[in-house]
């Protein structure tokens, strides 16, 4: 009950009768001081009135008194400037590391904010705050999407440095990562990202202008050119085929060459996969990418339009992969080409937070834009979270607003983070 004493002192939502101190000085709360989320005092800088006379300092904030002790404050000079303590029931005297006793004051939780946390807690039906949300105003809600959508994008920001430090400060591999991450659509991501960190770019481009060399490498890095990856139904109509043991053999020659090892190829996923997601398939499309230049960094920056950026990202299949899913089973002639779907998830996964990220790198405010810019051109994701939304009654009309909600319900609902979302803070202080 600590976090809602925090948010109660913070958002100043006091009981309808006077704050006193233990001994009877009436409290006036001018600024409740700013909330600190790291060690030392909860509150810096509050400005209170305690019997008429005003303190600037810090405030510490328990759910009993005696918690005070309890946290070894007593025993800490940083604690020394605290000028109230605020708890939700008095059990004790607090006293600071210079000895000195300190104005203690119980606050009160009102009862209609208690109830409303608690049925933000427990309510089973999905979201909680469901009832408040036709009421909110447009600017609440607006202003509220766009810091969500800020926030997700420094989220994803995060991962792609990380992905850069992994490949030793290169943008352009770290952006390769993350464009073959994001090809494995959920289920197979993690098993691109550790395939594309296995894949040593620079030996891969002294045989870029051969495209049967690229696809040799990358299905072999991936471990798919282990027979035993290929299931046994299929074994021998792929080695019939011929083209199985091309790409083997031509690995085998590079692997020597560059001393590649592979990835074992039980990290794949398969079940409830849909053919069009097979691994094979998405890797036959970036080694096309690849070999056709469009796979880099450099020219994802050069798109000005998502009309530019959707090209740049546009692939297809390598000629065999036309009539094959798997190595030796067969299917209907189709280019395979990425669909509009999967090209618009690609836009919204890859393409904008690289130039988020790269944009903070270089502190260039223009490749920032740009990114916001694309996430209001694009058509908004239909999954079920955003379902979910727009049938509580939030309107979502953009990419932006699907990424802002759901980086709502990932880092604040699922963690039961109401407190610190500001759809969280009406419903709590409504009537």
């Amino acid at each position: 009950m600590e976090l809602l004493l925090h948010y109660v002192w913070k958002h100043k939502l006091f009981p309808l009768k006077e704050l006193r101190t233990t001994d009877g000085h009436l409290v006036e709360v001018i600024d409740p001081g700013l909330h600190n989320t790291n060690a030392g005092p909860d509150f810096f800088n509050s400005k209170i009135k305690i019997n008429g006379t005003l303190w600037v300092g810090n405030v510490e904030i328990h759910d009993r008194a005696s918690d005070w002790y309890l946290h070894h404050h007593d025993k800490d000079e940083r604690y020394d400037n605290v000028i109230l303590h605020v708890c939700g029931s008095i059990d004790a005297q607090a006293k600071n590391f210079r000895g000195d006793y300190l104005p203690q004051m119980q606050l009160d939780i009102p009862e209609n904010v208690l109830l409303h946390y608690r049925e933000l807690l427990s309510t089973d039906k999905y979201p909680p705050c469901y009832k408040i949300i036709p009421s909110l105003t447009r600017l609440m809600v607006h202003s509220w999407m766009s810091a969500l959508q800020t926030e997700r994008l420094e989220q994803k920001t995060a991962a792609i440095q990380h992905r850069v430090e992994q490949c030793n400060g290169s943008w352009e591999n770290g952006y390769f990562v993350t464009l073959a991450r994001n090809y494995g659509f959920g289920i197979n991501g993690d098993a691109f990202e550790e395939w594309a960190l296995n894949l040593p770019l620079h030996d891969v481009d002294h045989h870029r202008d051969n495209l049967f060399q690229i696809e040799a490498i990358f299905m072999g890095q991936a471990g798919l050119l282990d027979l035993k990856a290929i299931p046994e139904r299929y074994q021998q109509e792929a080695l019939d085929e011929g083209y199985f043991s091309k790409l083997r053999n031509e690995y085998l020659y590079l692997a020597h060459k560059f001393s590649l090892k592979p990835m074992d190829y039980k990290l794949w996923k398969f079940l409830r996969l849909r053919p069009q997601n097979f691994p094979h398939i998405r890797i036959s499309q970036l080694a096309n990418l690849y070999f056709q230049r469009k796979a880099g960094l450099s020219q994802l920056l050069e798109c000005t339009t998502v009309k530019d950026t959707k090209e740049v990202l546009k692939t297809s299949v390598t000629p065999y992969w036309s009539t094959h899913y798997t190595f030796g089973s067969c299917s209907e002639m189709n280019e395979k080409s990425i669909s509009p779907f999967s090209l618009n998830l690609l836009m919204i996964n890859t393409a904008i937070p690289m130039l988020f990220a790269y944009g903070r790198h270089k502190m260039d405010e223009k490749l920032c834009d740009r990114a916001f810019d694309f996430l209001e051109e694009l058509k908004a994701e239909n999954n079920y979270i955003v379902r979910m939304w727009q049938q509580v009654g939030l309107a979502v009309e953009n990419a932006g607003d699907s990424q802002a909600l759901i980086q709502l319900k990932n880092e604040y609902c699922n963690k039961k983070e109401c407190l610190r979302c500001r759809i969280g803070y009406e419903y709590l202080k409504k009537s």
